[in-house]
């Protein structure tokens, strides 16, 4: 079978403005760059495997009106195949307000991610036909939950953007494989955990790993060495390429998870699909925007 990748998750419009710094309380700043189109981990991953030569859909929601237009066009445009699963509906599709720092790419984010989408039922399981993995980042749960389960029936790997805790996110990682987490995320108060997930296991990778089915976990450091943890296995560091000149962080844990969900999907195991994923994202933050680095 081919390659193909399906996502699964939130897009948005990015409004992206470059700064000398970030302003103050009550200060006003010029940007010298500004630049507006899709953004969001489920849709930067799939442009991002479009890029790589991997066939990509995306499930999502996106709505109507001239923002949600924006999206859809930049999306086409992308190669990236997409199931709107709030079509037909007066629903509007989230904006995130991006400032990328100049001298050192580092970005600071404001957005109101899912929230104003209606709750999205999950779509048919024909949705999951041709795709040999997934990728979920955990919004969207009404429609995460059944195309992981289904992925996970047909024996399809099923890849975690965990970029933070979200609610209803421990009922998704049952139907997970691989959780590849940025170096912010933490559990919840262990009162509102599972009992196996809350025991006396200090190490996150660990608890993670006793507590849901996982086969590894894996979580990433910024400019440092991601680890991975393979079930059964001991851990393992993934080294990151040094980059001399960092243009715009913004999207790389994005691509990340976009490359090595592309790996999975031409069956590659989690370590090759790692290092995969790892070379791109640092490669992409020599670039403006998530996807600055494509045709580069």
């Amino acid at each position: 079978m081919d390659a193909m990748l399906l996502c699964c998750g939130l897009v948005t419009l990015d409004v992206t403005q470059v700064v000398e710094a970030v302003p103050r309380p009550d200060q006003k700043v010029v940007a010298d760059h500004l630049d507006v189109t899709f953004g969001g981990p489920a849709a930067n991953a799939a442009a991002t495997a479009v890029a790589l030569g991997v066939p990509a859909r995306l499930v999502t929601a996106i709505g109507t009106g001239p923002v949600a237009d924006l999206i859809r066009s930049g999306l086409r445009e992308s190669g990236v195949e997409v199931v709107d699963l709030a079509a037909g509906s007066d629903a509007h599709p989230p904006v995130s307000t991006v400032l990328v720092t100049r001298a050192t790419g580092q970005r600071a984010v404001a957005s109101v991610n899912a929230i104003g989408m209606p709750v999205l039922g999950g779509p048919g399981p024909e949705v999951v036909d041709g795709v040999t993995a997934v990728l979920v980042d955990g919004h969207h749960l009404g429609a995460a939950l059944p195309v992981a389960a289904e992925a996970r029936r047909r024996g399809i790997p099923v890849a975690l953007d965990g970029g933070s805790w979200k609610p209803g996110l421990g009922e998704l990682l049952g139907q997970v494989d691989h959780a590849v987490l940025s170096a912010d995320f933490a559990l919840p108060d262990p009162g509102g955990l599972d009992a196996a997930a809350s025991g006396e296991v200090p190490d996150l990778l660990a608890r993670l790993l006793a507590g849901w089915p996982l086969r590894s976990v894996a979580r990433s450091a910024g400019a440092g060495p991601v680890e991975l943890r393979e079930r059964g296995g001991a851990p393992v560091l993934l080294p990151v390429e040094p980059v001399t000149e960092v243009v715009d962080t913004l999207g790389a844990g994005d691509v990340l998870h976009g490359a090595l969900a592309a790996e999975l999907a031409r069956g590659s195991g989690i370590e090759a699909a790692l290092r995969a994923g790892i070379a791109v994202a640092s490669r992409s933050v020599r670039y403006a925007g998530a996807r600055g680095w494509i045709g580069r």
